[in-house]
């Protein structure tokens, strides 16, 4: 019978032939030499298990790195991307240098790299970034983190920032039971002072919350008759304005717990009330805003007509030269130093104007919210008098603060989500969106670091929250009161 020979073993390296087959012959393979590379016959073709990439498709333009033959052997393009390669990894001092940019590329990285000018040859010093060595900051963003930071700029590579979201705690870390906190849209019963102390108004009396040792101390009892309506702290913070049920307007020295004046004009509730400097400007349920010079012995100095419902909104400008001033008649109003009659009114808003904030960022930038058949937050530039942006948020506008640390703000809702929102300006894109309060949250103050916010609402609770980062280090989040987490009681 006959046997069929064994079948042939071919090398990886060679391709058979098909027109004979040779019986199987042992051969001694000599050992590799790892100096001397093998090149086969450039007449057969070869297969291997290896894929080489082609670097004719690559953009060595990228790297300025030219792959040029006529120009450069391949033992430049390997030196060129070896310093490259050397530079990102243990920093520029190991990299050697970069062939220099053309005038037209070096012009162009000039004026938006900001490392070049009168079309000279790029060259860049960059620091050592060398990514072994020791450094003491612990905190780093994303893109520090990358071979190329931003000290070190490499020609024809364009850089920029990692805008890393900066995190807001979800949850408030301090909570206090404030009973019979009143569910008034048109009332102002919190205020924190510069000096760190809390006012907050309820029923008829009117308590201080010290934020540094959470000591409460009952500042002022008008009696079962009348009721806090607003209450507003000084610049300085040593003094405290108490707007009555009466329509008078009360000024209390808070150190001493002792009442300084009173002064009367108004004919019902005082709602509003807004410091500028030794003016004390407030609104009533009487339609009138009265200015009030405490260094004088009258009542009031002048009187703003203007509002044919009550005003409930009063912000004094950062510069203290305009007064913005909102209505139930869905009316915002801004006013000089020496106006009777408003210089400028807008009347887009279609539900009352309490919301009302001044941007410390940007002179004449006003903020304003309008109730619950507005549910906008409108922008206004006063220097140009124009209308900027409208935001519609969804739900009752009840209260804009600024943060002046960061170009940010918070708007406090009602009907009917009743959620507190921190909004990136000029973006108008959400932060966070923070729930807690059951009823709407009718009042706010921020904390004199500009990190911290308290909110109260008709559910009898104020709630501090960590919202805006410190001025030092606006991309880390602040822990203010992290470890005072508890629930207390104001009174």
């Amino acid at each position: 019978m006959p046997t069929t020979p064994p079948h042939p073993k071919f090398s990886a390296m060679e391709a058979p032939s098909t027109s004979s087959i040779e019986p199987k012959t042992p051969r001694i393979q000599p050992p590799l030499n790892l100096h001397t590379p093998h090149n086969p016959s450039p007449s057969r073709t070869i297969y291997s298990d290896r894929f080489i990439p082609s670097r004719s498709s690559s953009n060595f333009a990228l790297f300025n790195i030219t792959n040029n033959p006529s120009s450069s052997s391949s033992d430049d393009s390997t030196s060129a991307y070896n310093s490259l390669l050397k530079a990102a990894l243990f920093g520029p001092e190991f990299g050697g240098t970069f062939s220099p940019l053309s005038p037209e590329k070096s012009y162009l990285y000039g004026k938006f790299g900001g490392r070049s000018s009168n079309n000279s040859v790029l060259q860049s010093t960059p620091t050592n970034c060398n990514i072994f060595k020791y450094k003491t900051e612990t905190r780093k963003s994303l893109h520090s983190l990358t071979p190329f930071g931003f000290d070190y700029q490499l020609p024809g590579v364009s850089h920029s920032p990692v805008n890393t979201r900066r995190k807001v705690p979800r949850s408030p870390y301090k909570v206090l039971d404030a009973p019979a906190l009143q569910d008034d849209f048109y009332l102002n019963l919190v205020d924190w002072s510069s000096n760190n102390v809390l006012a907050v108004g309820l029923s008829h009396c009117v308590y201080l919350w010290h934020a540094s040792s959470s000591k409460v101390v009952k500042l002022c009892d008008l009696g079962i008759d009348d009721t806090v309506c607003s209450v507003g702290w000084a610049q300085r913070g040593t003094h405290l304005a108490v707007g009555t049920g009466n329509g008078n307007l009360q000024l209390w020295d808070a150190t001493r717990c002792k009442r300084v004046r009173t002064m009367e004009g108004h004919r019902l509730r005082v709602g509003a009330l807004a410091w500028s400097s030794s003016m004390l400007s407030s609104g009533s349920r009487d339609k009138s805003i009265l200015q009030h010079d405490i260094r004088a012995q009258d009542n009031y100095v002048s009187k703003l007509s203007g509002h044919k419902s009550e005003v409930c909104g009063l912000k004094w400008s950062y510069d203290n030269r305009e007064l913005a001033s909102g209505g139930n008649d869905n009316r915002l109003f801004v006013w000089n130093q020496h106006s009777t009659q408003p210089v400028l009114k807008y009347c887009e808003h279609t539900a009352a104007v309490k919301a009302i904030a001044w941007s410390p960022h940007l002179h004449g930038l006003l903020a304003s919210g309008g109730g619950t058949a507005d549910r906008c937050i409108h922008f206004w530039n006063t220097t140009t008098n124009s209308h900027l942006n409208c935001m519609d948020t969804g739900s009752q506008v009840c209260n804009l603060a600024w943060s002046k640390n960061v170009n940010e703000l918070v708007s406090t809702h009602g009907y009917s989500q009743n959620q507190i929102i921190v909004w990136r300006y000029p973006t108008m894109s959400k932060l966070a969106t923070l729930t807690g309060h059951s009823y709407r949250v009718l009042y706010l103050a921020i904390s004199p670091d500009g990190q911290t916010i308290v909110t109260g609402a008709g559910d009898e609770t104020l709630r501090f929250w960590n919202v805006f980062p410190s001025a030092k280090s606006q991309n880390t989040e602040s822990e203010i009161g992290a470890s005072s987490l508890g629930r207390t009681q104001i009174r």
